[in-house]
Protein backbone atom coordinates (compact mmCIF):
# COMPACT_ATOMS: atom_id res chain seq x y z
CA UNK A 1 0.00 0.00 0.00
CA UNK A 2 2.76 2.46 0.87
CA UNK A 3 4.60 1.91 -2.40
CA UNK A 4 1.46 2.72 -4.36
CA UNK A 5 0.85 6.03 -2.56
CA UNK A 6 4.49 7.13 -2.85
CA UNK A 7 4.52 6.33 -6.56
CA UNK A 8 1.33 8.31 -7.17
CA UNK A 9 2.72 11.36 -5.35
CA UNK A 10 5.87 11.39 -7.48
CA UNK A 11 4.05 11.09 -10.79
CA UNK A 12 1.01 13.29 -10.11
CA UNK A 13 0.67 16.86 -8.92
CA UNK A 14 2.84 16.15 -5.88
CA UNK A 15 5.99 16.67 -7.93
CA UNK A 16 5.42 20.43 -7.87
CA UNK A 17 5.55 20.64 -4.07
CA UNK A 18 8.25 20.18 -1.44
CA UNK A 19 8.18 19.66 2.31
CA UNK A 20 10.29 22.36 3.96
CA UNK A 21 11.43 22.04 7.56
CA UNK A 22 13.17 24.87 9.39
CA UNK A 23 14.15 25.67 12.96
CA UNK A 24 12.42 28.62 14.62
CA UNK A 25 13.23 30.04 18.04
CA UNK A 26 10.15 30.16 20.24
CA UNK A 27 9.59 33.63 21.71
CA UNK A 28 7.83 32.13 24.74
CA UNK A 29 10.42 29.61 25.94
CA UNK A 30 13.52 30.44 23.92
CA UNK A 31 13.81 26.83 22.75
CA UNK A 32 14.07 25.90 19.09
CA UNK A 33 11.10 24.20 17.47
CA UNK A 34 10.76 22.69 14.02
CA UNK A 35 8.22 24.20 11.64
CA UNK A 36 7.28 22.18 8.57
CA UNK A 37 5.12 23.19 5.62
CA UNK A 38 4.36 21.81 2.19
CA UNK A 39 5.03 24.58 -0.30
CA UNK A 40 5.37 24.93 -4.09
CA UNK A 41 8.87 24.29 -5.44
CA UNK A 42 9.24 27.87 -6.67
CA UNK A 43 8.70 29.35 -3.18
CA UNK A 44 11.32 27.30 -1.31
CA UNK A 45 14.06 29.96 -1.29
CA UNK A 46 11.64 32.69 -0.19
CA UNK A 47 10.34 30.45 2.61
CA UNK A 48 13.80 30.04 4.11
CA UNK A 49 14.70 33.74 3.76
CA UNK A 50 11.90 34.98 6.03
Amino acid sequence: MAKKSVASIQTGEGKGFAKAIRMVKSPKTGAYVFESNIIPNGDVKAYFKK
